[in-house]
């Protein structure tokens, strides 16, 4: 086992015929691409399913899927598939343990506010500043801040949690995510417009202000 259960046997299997097509992934992209996204997986999985074990072994099945069916894909095409492996691996998980309508949306326990067809992320101006504080006061009050957001993450509705980790965690445009989700784009950005209001109005509470 690697790191946060990551099969062996993902960086071991032979990757399809790429002789004459450079395009290809090599052996090393794949495995440098689970060893890349190991820890955000983990999180994503932990999030979903509130259970450090379980998420260790959707994590593992998604990356042996991943690379098994899908090694000789061009490595750019990896972030897609993969985020689309995990997320069916959490669903799977739901509905082998019989709870799938935790897998609902509860929209009427959020406040109003907001434009439920605008996605935040596309008028979202971030200051590059870097991500670690001079001071260890700073960086102390940063990692208290952060768990505080994770905390507040993980009590967000599924499918809104979902978007808003795709969108803002992995980065991927509406569109990606919405094939991921297997919904509309105005599904994304009506969830993640949703998401990012009920965090903004928790973390206010605390007396935090991002």
């Amino acid at each position: 086992m690697g790191p946060f259960g990551r099969p062996r046997e993902a960086r071991l299997l032979p990757c399809a015929h790429r002789i004459g097509d450079p395009k290809l992934a090599t052996q090393k992209e794949l495995s440098d691409f689970l060893a890349q996204v190991e820890r955000r997986a983990f999180k994503q999985a932990v999030f979903a399913v509130h259970d450090d074990a379980a998420a260790l072994d959707i994590v593992q099945d998604a990356m042996l899927k991943l690379a098994e069916k899908y090694s000789a894909r061009p490595h750019t095409e990896f972030p897609m598939l993969f985020q689309r492996i995990l997320q069916n691996a959490i669903r799977d998980h739901f509905r082998r343990a019989k709870v799938r309508g935790t897998y609902s949306t509860q929209l009427s326990s959020l406040g109003a506010g907001g434009d439920d067809e605008s996605d935040p992320l596309d008028t979202l101006d971030v200051e590059d500043v870097g991500n670690v504080p001079d001071s260890p006061a700073a960086r102390f009050e940063q990692a208290e801040v952060m768990a505080f957001i994770e905390d507040a993450v993980k009590a967000l509705p599924d499918r809104q949690r979902e978007a808003f980790l795709l969108r803002y965690w992995e980065e991927l445009d509406v569109s990606e995510t919405a094939k991921v989700m297997g919904c509309s784009e105005g599904s994304v950005k009506t969830h993640c417009s949703r998401a990012t209001h009920a965090l903004a109005k928790v973390l206010r509470a605390k007396g935090i202000t991002l």
